[in-house]
């Protein structure tokens, strides 16, 4: 099997919607790419040698390609200490190693990990971009603490499966894009202030002359757009959350 058959072109919504309406700004114009399909689930439980180490387009974090026993090639997002020519397994009796895929009741407390699930048997939900890690804190009976990378300390079910170490290419912060056009090949078009614009374009629009924010802004239905806070207060998963974020 070729790995060219985990292509598939992405297709472009230039910012529109199902009706051809701009539903989020500044968008259109991107380079052509293919998307790389990722093996979220990792349900395969042979052993698997990675064959490579690549650049994708659609993420921050470098991808591993890894070639099976019965030569089936699967893509996965590559933890920052695996290396072409590893040995990578999935599986409750996996070792604990970069790139091995176990559920959460089987990893040691203060092992990183990333590609986490958030629900059994979904497949990875979370701690997917580059240069991050969660952490297991406690496990007790089914209940696991994972503290993640924005330091909120949540519970999760211990049956949910994550993969073992940091997420790579942790350097892609200090990297500074150089050009207008390097935002323009991503298909990031240019922002206009709000302030500069017309009452009907911008809650913040409109005014005689120069103005700061004259008023508390709005969206066109009257909420509030700027400092209220959008998490539901009655959201199921809060009771789930020990410690927040801030």
């Amino acid at each position: 099997m070729s790995h060219l058959a985990l292509y598939t072109i992405k297709k472009k919504t230039s910012g529109r919607d199902a009706f051809g309406h701009v539903s989020t700004r500044h968008r259109g114009g991107e380079q052509k790419r293919f998307l790389r399909l990722i093996d979220w689930k990792r349900e395969k439980s042979l052993s698997a040698k990675v064959i490579a180490i690549e650049y994708d387009p659609n993420r921050t974090a470098d991808i591993a390609l890894l070639n099976y026993q019965d030569g089936e090639k699967r893509y996965i997002i590559a933890p920052s200490n695996l290396k072409v020519g590893d040995i990578v397994t999935s599986g409750p009796t996996a070792a604990i190693k970069d790139g091995n895929h176990l559920p959460l009741k089987n990893i040691p407390v203060g092992v990183p990990i990333h590609c986490l699930e958030i629900t059994p048997g979904r497949g990875a939900q979370m701690i997917k971009s580059a240069g991050s890690a969660a952490f297991v804190q406690s496990i007790d009976d089914n209940i696991a603490t994972v503290k993640l990378p924005s330091g909120e300390i949540r519970l999760f079910n211990a049956n949910c499966y994550a993969t073992i170490g940091q997420v790579g290419n942790a350097d892609l912060m200090n990297q500074k894009l150089t050009k207008a056009g390097q935002m323009r090949h991503r298909g990031i078009r240019p922002t206009v202030r709000g302030v500069a614009q017309h009452p009907d374009s911008h809650p913040h629009g409109g005014g005689e002359g120069r103005s700061s924010v004259g008023m508390n802004p709005k969206t066109p239905w009257g909420k509030p757009a700027m400092g209220k806070k959008t998490r539901a207060k009655k959201k199921a998963s809060n009771k789930l959350i020990v410690k927040h974020r801030s």
